[in-house]
């Protein structure tokens, strides 16, 4: 039996529009976010997906969110674990 690492990738999706949460963010506080957004008028809110992108949404009572959560096999890209310390670009040199 082979011992695969996992970790959990949580989806969310925007007026059909899909994004993939940067691994580590707290979900439950984006959820607060945009339920209070959506309760005192627009306003944005703002999450880092997949890259460590930044991304700001304005979210309204008429923003139609869908958050999903899946545990899938670890992406190495994404595993801040397996990341040197001070790795660059320049360690290919």
């Amino acid at each position: 039996m082979s011992d695969m690492r996992t970790m959990v990738r949580t989806h969310v999706v925007v007026n059909d529009v899909g994004f993939v949460l940067e691994p580590g963010q707290d979900v439950d506080a984006l959820k607060e976010e945009i339920e209070s957004a959506a309760r005192s008028g627009p306003r944005f809110v703002e999450f880092r997906v997949m890259g460590d992108k930044p991304v700001s949404v304005l979210m309204s009572a008429v923003t139609q969110i869908v958050i999903s959560v899946d545990t899938v096999p670890v992406d190495h890209r994404t595993d801040q674990d397996d990341i040197a310390p001070f790795g660059s670009a320049y360690d290919l040199l």
